[in-house]
């Protein structure tokens, strides 16, 4: 969890950085941050969905928004 931490200490600070530059650092550092939060989403799919990691939906439960899943 800490080199989690970390990472996001890192990746904001890449972005407070790039602020400003033309050279195509701060374009760099959003690329960075959004693969990070992918990976995140990914996780929390694997976690969260019954249906497994390929991606099949599980059925609601009983007043379960489809949103929410």
């Amino acid at each position: 969890m800490s080199s989690d931490i970390e990472k996001h200490h890192v990746l904001l600070s890449a972005l407070k950085a790039a602020q400003g530059k033309g050279d195509g650092t701060f374009e760099r550092a959003v690329i960075d941050a959004f693969e990070h939060i992918f990976e995140h989403l990914g996780r929390l799919n694997s976690h969260v969905s019954l249906g497994g990691p390929d991606g099949e939906d599980r059925h609601l439960k009983p007043g379960e928004s489809p949103t929410l899943r």
